[in-house]
């Protein structure tokens, strides 16, 4: 059934474009940073190859926007202003949540996307989109402390300690975002990070405090430059970041990793935003993104662990990534679900969310 449609509505679109449309087709995307394999170095550019895929196979130019975010929040406050318009964004799991309950993302048309099916069952129905009704999972992880091992005695790494270790001062970075940033202090002190007794959030908001003077910088993507060229020494950043930060750390710069027992498991996701002018076109470029040769490129590109199965159960990718790597991205934990269920960001009730980021705004001003 799904094929017939998809059929259909691939001859009902070809149709019009060969017979009505004029001038070039615009996508417009809406990514993080680093995020997507962009032909560099000799990588599949994903969104050149798409564009070419899509003439070849509609037999109508289409040229694609692509712009990125540095945090869910930057991206959440641009659309919901309602001054832009993108056809797909990829936020992270509790932002999905978030912009779902206020009718901010479309149902998807899933005869549109017959490569669905390669994403595992692991990864479907989970927490922020129940019902698989607004998203399509890209990439999943396990946030970590990356440091310099040149720099910081490894007897001190372990845990989250190191993140608050006065040894370090002025050598550490943390998120420059509310939900990351306090994320970190939660799981530091042992607290659900999706906790509504707001005391839990005041002592969180404490040690983000006594931690301010240690930090260099608060980043997102700056901490690719930061950490490479050993302008700091320590700072917690997302696994699949890590590898790319190893491939381009200076001479005397030796970056390392490690989970601490307590952190965030996510998942970010292709939705189409309410805002969207191309829906169906938003939907087979979502499509495409999930068939053998962008996918792979991407996870290779991106270093983040994949939930689509074309990717992890191909030989070529696990032996181009190496035994290290692929340890990392994908680490014995039992259930997935399990450990998703217990640590991931959930969505936060609107006064909640105000009440955390009125107490990052003080951190950030003192």
């Amino acid at each position: 059934m799904k094929k017939t449609a998809l059929i259909l509505a691939i001859a009902i679109l070809a149709t019009l474009c060969l017979s009505g449309c004029a001038g070039t087709l615009t996508l417009n995307v809406y990514n993080w940073g680093e995020y997507i394999s962009d032909g560099s170095e000799g990588t599949f550019d994903t969104i050149k190859e798409f564009e070419i895929w899509y003439k070849e196979t509609y037999g109508n130019r289409l040229k694609v926007n692509y712009t990125t975010f540095a945090s869910n929040e930057d991206m959440y406050s641009k659309i919901s202003s309602g001054a832009v318009s993108y056809d797909v964004i990829i936020p992270s799991d509790y932002m999905i949540a978030r912009m779902a309950e206020e009718k901010m993302l479309q149902p998807l048309n899933f005869d549109n996307i017959p490569n669905y099916e390669y994403i595992d069952e692991n990864f479907r129905g989970l927490y922020y989109d129940p019902d698989d009704i607004y998203s399509v999972p890209y990439t999943y992880g396990i946030v970590g402390v990356i440091y310099n091992a040149n720099e910081v005695d490894g007897a001190d790494a372990g845990n989250w300690d190191l993140m608050w270790n006065e040894k370090y001062k002025g050598n550490i970075v943390q998120f420059n975002n509310s939900r990351d940033a306090f994320g970190t202090a939660m799981y530091k002190l042992g607290y659900n990070p999706n906790s509504t007794d707001k005391s839990h959030w005041d002592e969180a908001y404490e040690e983000l405090l006594t931690q301010r003077p240690l930090v260099y910088s608060y980043v997102m993507d700056e901490i690719y430059n930061i950490m490479e060229a050993g302008e700091a020494v320590i700072g917690a950043y997302y696994a699949g970041d890590y590898f790319t930060m190893v491939d381009n750390q200076a001479d005397d710069v030796d970056l390392c990793f490690y989970y601490p027992e307590r952190t965030n498991f996510y998942v970010d996701a292709m939705c189409i935003p309410t805002c969207a002018k191309n829906k169906e076109l938003a939907e087979i470029f979502i499509n495409y993104m999930l068939s053998e040769e962008p996918a792979i490129a991407n996870a290779e590109y991106t270093y983040y662990a994949s939930p689509n199965s074309i990717v992890y159960n191909n030989e070529t990718y696990l032996e181009d990534m190496g035994e290290e790597v692929i340890e990392v991205l994908y680490p014995e934990l039992g259930s997935f679900a399990e450990k998703y269920n217990e640590f991931a960001y959930r969505n936060l009730s609107p006064d909640m969310l105000d009440y955390i980021n009125t107490l990052w705004e003080n951190i950030k001003i003192n």
